[in-house]
């Protein structure tokens, strides 16, 4: 069969240029929202006059029959038909006959593939913020059970000062907050049509872009014709995103890998989320984390792979853009994934309490607030630096622990030292002294907690909402 373009040529196409640039291998993921798309269209052609309404009825009834087959995985795909319009154009007409051709009546395959990817991606956006959600919620669920877990606090990875464990969690539910923030923002740039641009020029027919905007769901349209076709700066935004979402879970896979270590044996991820080793029966893996530390590196590179395809196009479509599909939907499976997977094995995650307190005990952490008792007592501060420097000297070199040192031991580096210093040097009071705002003292932390189940709330508000415009 010749193809549906092939009016003006006069040889087939070669099968290896066929083969290489079709693109049904990977855009038939946009078959429902290409379908979707082609039933506002013909709805606007009928609205409009430019089809009679009986045509635009036998088109309507064709598209749903090959949305039926498209669900029932009964559509087959066909290289030879090079992308999802033309197979499914190909399947109308072989539906309804002829007058399946009219539905393209007023359109591009260049304005069509963009309206598809618009309507995949801002479905796909409202889905990764429940999925970052989920993930929240379980981040909170886990500081709720830990506000009074003391877990030592690192800066190069080396002990500082010590904090709550559910303060360092809602560090990442802030982190994600961002997240969620970045993607609801984007989707007022991806909830923009293109449909009715054409080719690139715009279209001799009456079209109502605003009616078919209306009927999907569509915040507004694109104002120039030009832009419609070639805009992917909405997947490069979506691209830039989920880099800075992986790149927030590979953090965090990293802080679990370490913590779920012999060394540290902060943490036991469940069976669930482990594998074990072919050869050595006693190790179990924290493979889940470990593979979305890797994952991260694939989507970075989908963002510079666009960047890089679409830095020298001039307007308006090129054939390069077809490039623009594979990495959209990886990225989208890649994200998804791991979120899935990541919100249950932080909440059923163990916390190792016990081992957490021994590590806070057993360190130097609390030595920045003897500083700020000395400073208290009105010793400048470089001089309290220098005095705490040489107390902990001491400690290290007799093998101990700044609460193990006697008065007099604290009085050989300054007579401002008293009894009270002891209650200083405990963990609690330590954690509790930085009572202000954002800080790890108790109060504080239960008061942001407070805050992050507020945004849960408003954030299930915004999907509920927005998942009514997807279908």
């Amino acid at each position: 069969m010749s193809k549906l373009w092939g009016g003006r040529f006069t040889k087939q196409t070669d099968k290896l240029v066929e083969e290489y640039t079709a693109s049904i291998t990977f855009d038939k993921e946009l078959a429902e929202e290409d379908v979707r798309g082609s039933l506002a269209h013909v709805a606007m052609l009928g609205q409009q006059g430019i089809l009679p309404a009986e045509d635009v009825a036998t088109i309507e009834g064709g598209l749903k029959r090959v949305l039926d087959r498209i669900r029932a995985g009964e559509l087959a795909y066909s290289v030879s038909d090079e992308d999802i319009h033309m197979n499914i154009e190909k399947a109308l007409i072989e539906d309804i006959g002829p007058v399946g051709g009219k539905l393209h009546t007023g359109r591009s395959r260049n304005d069509q593939v963009a309206t598809d990817m618009h309507l995949y991606l801002r479905k796909r956006v409202v889905e990764l913020v429940g999925l970052l959600r989920d993930l929240q919620e379980a981040l909170v669920g886990q500081a709720r059970e830990n506000l009074d877990t003391i877990v030592p606090g690192y800066t190069h990875l080396q002990r500082a000062q010590p904090i709550l464990f559910a303060h360092h969690l809602m560090a990442y539910v802030s982190m994600l907050g961002r997240d969620i923030e970045r993607l609801q923002d984007s989707y007022k740039r991806i909830d923009t049509l293109p449909l009715g641009a054409g080719a690139l020029a715009g279209t001799t027919f009456p079209i109502d872009r605003h009616f078919v905007a209306e009927r999907l769901g569509f915040g507004r349209v694109y104002e120039n014709s030009l832009d419609a076709v070639s805009d992917r700066d909405f997947i490069l935004e979506f691209l830039s995103h989920a880099s800075i979402v992986m790149m927030h879970l590979s953090r965090l896979s990293e802080e679990l890998i370490l913590w779920s270590s012999t060394e540290f044996r902060f943490v036991e991820l469940d069976d669930a989320f482990c594998t074990g080793s072919s050869i050595m029966p006693q190790k179990k893996n924290p493979d889940v984390p470990e593979l979305v530390r890797g994952k991260t590196g694939r989507v970075y590179g989908n963002l510079v792979g666009l960047l890089t395809v679409l830095k020298s196009l001039p307007l308006a479509y090129n054939k390069d853009m077809q490039e623009d599909k594979e990495g959209m939907f990886d990225t989208v499976r890649t994200l998804s994934g791991a979120l899935r997977l990541f919100a249950p094995m932080i909440a059923t995650m163990k916390v190792n309490k016990g081992q957490m307190r021994e590590a806070v005990n057993k360190d130097f952490s609390n030595a920045t607030d003897i500083a700020d008792f000395l400073v208290g007592k009105g010793l400048p501060f470089r001089q309290a630096h220098e005095v705490i420097g040489k107390t902990v000297l001491y400690c290290i070199e007799n093998g101990k622990f700044l609460l193990d040192l006697t008065i007099e031991e604290f009085q050989q580096f300054s007579e401002l030292f008293d009894e009270s210093i002891y209650d200083v040097l405990q963990p609690e009071t330590v954690v509790n002294a930085r009572d202000v705002y954002g800080g790890t003292a108790r109060p504080q932390v239960e008061a942001a907690i407070g805050r992050a189940e507020t945004a849960l709330a408003e954030t299930a508000g915004w999907i509920d909402r927005y998942e009514a415009l997807q279908d």
